[in-house]
């Protein structure tokens, strides 16, 4: 097969796709990843073949004007947990709203989505699979007949809060198909499909079928077509190497720190906050190795480093892992899953979006401790360490998430599965 993946201009959601286009291209594929410009790099340096479209969405840019907004609606909250009527109608069409014009229409672009369908009609793949919120993928599947996948790295947190919206709108009597304030994610992509004379269907955010990385204990949104996948770490284009301190097993219990928790510091609602040198100050008399992962610029700004503390500027989190006994970290995706398959202990710093859901759910099934913002303090941090290295049950409920998630197939044993229904899909479209 031809396949196509489509991804933002973002390593950290690059990285999730990239075990699975390496797995087609070893079972003989060919592949191809289209993404805007400043992911070139990264996709080559993956070993990958790289399709620049449309222009740099300046995401920085972009985000520092809005992101301001966007933290104070989603910060500190339970997107999953904590979703009640009828307050919650208005707040997830808000952060509709805000995430398609700050986020997915810089990303997904009308000069992106062109050029993808120029590529599509030129190369004319089998198969293409989209990064769960690169929708100018599904937009060139559709327009030019190609079965379309998404690809997800962590659990559907967009298609869960849709869900949602969507079942207020029904049971409401509002036609958010002609009620465009309604829903802004469709009015938005109804718009770029009619340039092509083609109609919006939810396939267009969701795939007509989704390639799940996430456990079955973390998934959201069910009722969907999905294909589950063992996730496999890939920490980036740096190259992973194992230097000579991780070479030798620890002589005491050793925990990672990530740098999640260093330049910025991580703000609670009553204002508080915690810095790599709050950290520090709660575990310099633990009987631990530390190990902090800050780079030049945030090793400026400590204040002190405790003598059971060392400083890297780097290491790849699956080669660091395997040696700790736990990890500390602010939730991401990447982060987060190569803990679980690794069976590491979490303590899960998290302040909002899907990072609250795993954190909450890690805790739920023993694998680690959720510290709410709100409860961000040394003492606090101390006192979840503590229970951490010292009961049991968390290196057991570890190990369990660990087994869960190995048990997945392999991004190998994927390929033959997606062979399939793309031939599926292209029989009935014909």
């Amino acid at each position: 097969m031809r396949v196509l993946i489509a991804a933002p201009a973002l390593d950290a959601h690059f990285n999730g796709c990239v075990p699975l286009a390496w797995a087609l291209r070893t079972a003989g594929h060919e592949v191809r990843v289209a993404a805007q410009p400043p992911l070139t790099d990264s996709i080559t340096a993956a070993g990958l073949t790289a399709v620049p479209v449309g222009r740099d969405p300046e995401l920085a840019r972009v985000m520092a004007a809005a992101g301001p907004r966007i933290y104070a609606h989603h910060e500190g909250r339970d997107l999953v947990g904590s979703l009640d009527e009828p307050v919650d109608a208005e707040f997830l069409r808000t952060s509709n709203e805000l995430m398609t014009s700050a986020f997915y229409a810089r990303i997904n672009d009308e000069e992106t989505i062109d050029d993808l369908v120029a590529f599509c009609r030129a190369w004319r793949p089998d198969l293409v699979i989209w990064e769960t919120f690169t929708f100018a993928g599904a937009v060139a599947a559709q327009v030019t007949g190609v079965p379309h996948a998404r690809l997800l790295w962590g659990p559907d947190l967009f298609l869960h809060m849709r869900q949602t919206l969507l079942g207020h709108h029904a049971r409401n009597g509002v036609d958010a198909a002609r009620t465009p304030e309604a829903d802004p994610v469709r009015h938005w992509l109804a718009g770029q499909l009619a340039r092509y004379d083609m109609e919006f269907t939810e396939e267009t955010v969701t795939g007509q079928w989704r390639v799940d990385q996430m456990p079955a204990s973390m998934r959201l949104a069910p009722g969907q077509h999905t294909v589950p996948m063992r996730y496999v770490p890939y920490n980036g284009p740096v190259p992973a190497t194992v230097p000579p301190w991780l070479r030798v097993a620890p002589d005491r219990p050793r925990i990672c720190l990530t740098k999640g928790l260093s330049v910025r510091t991580i703000d609670s609602p009553d204002g508080r906050a915690v810095t790599a040198d709050d950290f520090f100050e709660a575990v310099a008399d633990l009987d631990a190795e530390i190990v902090a992962i800050l780079d030049d610029s945030e090793r400026e700004r400590l204040t002190t480093v405790p003598d059971n503390t060392r400083v890297v500027d780097f290491a790849s989190l699956h080669v660091l892992l395997p040696s700790c006994a736990a990890i500390v970290h602010h939730g991401g995706a990447g982060t987060w899953a190569t803990a679980a398959v690794h069976g590491v202990p979490q303590l899960v710093l998290a302040s909002m979006w899907d990072n609250i859901h795993r954190a909450r759910r890690t805790q739920e099934v023993g694998a680690g401790v959720f510290v709410p913002p709100a409860e961000l303090d040394p003492a606090g941090l101390r006192s979840a360490l503590d229970r951490l290295l010292h009961e049991p049950s968390y290196a057991k409920g570890a190990q369990a998430l660990r087994d869960e998630m190995t048990a997945e197939p392999a991004p190998n044993e994927v390929v033959p599965v997606l062979e399939r229904l793309a031939a599926q899909h292209r029989t009935a479209a014909t």
